[in-house]
């Protein structure tokens, strides 16, 4: 998929290095699902669900971020990423969720959950006048939030990749073989891919949840949470 962003102001020297970054909303879409690849592959390898040599580093955020190396699992991201990005581009994505599971039980143990929501002067152009709470109440045209630098968009986006990576210290160690599974959670009217099947929501009943950081831009702005199920 391309990774490639898009400026409707040019930036030229030094001097203008931190000038407001305004992304049009085909490019805030990309940094959205570009962000998503990269966070599947860091579940991935800070929650260990696959071994450690699997996974090769590449300079991204300002960080240093790893990703799978494994051909099979490549592909499996590669199948999603391919229509995500589509689905981001259409406004048709609300949530994104990656879930780990026991391989030999089958119970859901981590429940990784991005939501996204599209900001006001977005959803006017994606052809909706009215913001839609979760609960399914308008609550009329929603403020568009500031512009912000390419620099502080970043660095929302380094402080969530710290956390996911310092998630290892609250979250219960992940004992035996695991796999995973990718929940994208798109409009009724998205044109469906026939590979693609509905799935339940793999919640974790009864389980402890932690709300992580949140980041965005001028278009559009991602929260998440992290559901696991407690040792006995």
């Amino acid at each position: 998929m391309s990774t490639s962003k898009s400026k409707s102001s040019k930036v030229a020297g030094d001097s203008q290095k931190d000038k407001v970054h305004k992304l049009s909303l085909k490019g805030s879409s990309k940094l959205v699902a570009e962000f998503f690849e990269y966070s599947i592959n860091s579940i991935l390898f800070q929650r260990g669900v696959y071994p450690a040599e699997d996974f090769s580093p590449v300079k991204k955020y300002g960080l240093n971020m790893m990703v799978t190396c494994d051909d099979q699992v490549k592909a499996y991201i590669k199948k999603i990423m391919s229509q995500l990005a589509k689905w981001m581009l259409g406004g048709k994505i609300s949530k994104l969720v990656v879930v780990i599971s026991s391989k030999d039980t089958g119970e859901h143990l981590e429940r990784w959950q991005f939501d996204v929501h599209l900001h006001g002067k977005a959803i006017k152009l994606q052809g909706h006048s009215e913001a839609v709470s979760k609960e399914g109440s308008t609550s009329g045209p929603a403020e568009l939030p500031k512009e912000k630098t390419e620099k502080e968009i970043q660095s929302e986006i380094q402080s969530l990749f710290r956390q996911i990576t310092a998630s290892v210290t609250f979250l219960p160690m992940l004992d035996g073989r695991c796999t995973f599974n990718v929940l994208v959670y798109a409009d009724g009217d998205a044109e469906v891919p026939m590979e693609w099947g509905d799935s339940d929501a793999k919640d974790i009943d009864g389980g402890e949840k932690v709300t992580l950081r949140s980041w965005g831009t001028s278009s559009h702005k991602v929260d998440t949470l992290v559901s696991y199920r407690l040792q006995d």
